[in-house]
């Protein structure tokens, strides 16, 4: 572990983080007020620190429903953006001006929403992840950047609340105070480890990141496997439905509707020997919306047989690793053999591996090796049409090359 560095002249760590140095800003809560925040920001040096604060696991959706911006010059602003939901006067004062947040694909969709989007940005989680910090969430960086202690017991707290609490107001200034210092620390341990070009094109990346669309998302409900044949996964896919739509319609969180576990239940008791109209008995969330549930199963019980859909999707890429040995084994010791080179240049630069090249890609490309292989190119060419980047391929493709040739 080589290119691991801390900065000299650090604090004595575990001193808490208790209070925002310039007090605690009353929040944004009208457009009057929203005025004076562009005004104040576009006078402000330097990159801007943000971050957001939503309701995860309480609201449907991830909506923001605060938003926290500190700038030098400007001090910070708390702003929420449900009594003021159109943030695009902030994002025209922050122009150009970097963005500093903590990882960064947690908050760009929901501050999308709002208006604002970043033409340049430095994310401090990835940033952590390349230099091979061994914690990498904001309280650890701090800590070990700054020798200071952030409290980090609101961050699931049901920001969705009003009005806020002042204890998580106060813990949410202090989230964008400490971004900026260690930007700058992070920026000199990039340049020192030979990472700074690395850093540059994976914070480039994420300025076009949007969430990916899952197809079929009910296939995610936890238990699916335990429903039997295709008319049991259709009575689980209408319940999910039923479920989105009265947790959309009432604004909570899916999982506070009815869990994962009683949506099997039901269709496991549908599956059975019960009347078509009976539902299992003793929980108040089956109870409660039980019409909607039997709706569902209707639904589903509806379906012509050449309607149903498949028990499992069929798969687009390559088969699990593990099948490789039997289908292809050739195939299996060349990403043998890649995974290894991969693993100790991880370990050289202290980097996670999966920092250097995602797996999926990787596999890919060594499955159904691109026109051309094995030359370098050609594998530079076959990576990059996964998104790879060009310092990622730069490291790979030989990898690949070694690998095919060996």
């Amino acid at each position: 572990m080589t290119d691991q560095l801390v900065p000299a002249d650090l604090p004595v760590p575990g001193i808490p983080l208790d209070h925002p140095a310039d007090g605690l800003p009353e929040v944004v809560e009208s457009e009057r007020r929203l005025d004076e925040a562009p005004t104040a920001v576009a006078g402000g040096t330097g990159p801007v620190s943000i971050d957001a604060e939503r309701a995860s696991g309480f609201r449907y959706g991830q909506r923001a429903y605060l938003v926290q911006i500190r700038r030098e010059g400007a001090g910070t602003w708390l702003i929420d953006p449900i009594a003021v939901p159109d943030l695009s006067p902030l994002d025209r004062a922050i122009g150009t001006g970097e963005w500093i947040l903590h990882a960064a694909t947690q908050d760009l969709a929901c501050l999308a929403e709002v208006g604002l989007r970043p033409r340049q940005l430095f994310d401090t989680e990835l940033a952590a992840r390349l230099l091979g910090l061994p914690r990498v969430g904001l309280a650890a960086v701090v800590e070990h950047y700054l020798g200071l202690v952030l409290a980090k017991e609101h961050s699931a707290a049901d920001w969705s609340k009003r009005p806020l609490p002042t204890a998580w107001l106060r813990y949410a200034a202090l989230d964008v105070e400490v971004l900026g210092e260690i930007r700058n620390l992070m920026g000199v341990d990039l340049a020192r480890s030979g990472k700074s070009e690395w850093a540059r094109q994976e914070f480039e990346a994420l300025l076009d990141w949007a969430p990916t669309a899952r197809q079929d998302p009910w296939r995610r409900t936890s238990g699916l496997h335990r429903v039997k044949g295709q008319r049991g996964v259709a009575m689980v896919r209408e319940l999910w439905f039923e479920r989105d739509r009265i947790a959309a319609e009432r604004d909570i969180a899916p999982g506070r509707i009815i869990a994962d576990a009683l949506l099997i239940e039901i269709a496991q008791h549908a599956l059975g020997a019960n009347p078509p109209g009976s539902l299992p008995a003793g929980n108040r969330a089956i109870a409660r919306y039980q019409r909607s549930w039997l709706t569902a199963l209707d639904r589903a019980r509806a379906l012509r047989d050449a309607d149903l859909p498949p028990v499992n999707l069929p798969s687009e890429g390559p088969p699990p690793p593990r099948a490789w040995a039997d289908k292809n084994p050739l195939a299996a010791d060349r990403l043998a053999r890649t995974r290894l080179a991969l693993t100790a240049f991880a370990e050289e630069h202290s980097v996670p591996v999966e920092n250097v090249c995602s797996p999926e890609p990787l596999r890919r490309v060594v499955w159904t090796p691109p026109p051309g292989a094995p030359a370098t190119d050609a594998f530079d060419a076959g990576l990059a049409a996964y998104g790879v980047r060009p310092w990622q391929r730069e490291i790979v493709a030989p990898m690949l090359h070694s690998a095919f040739t060996a």
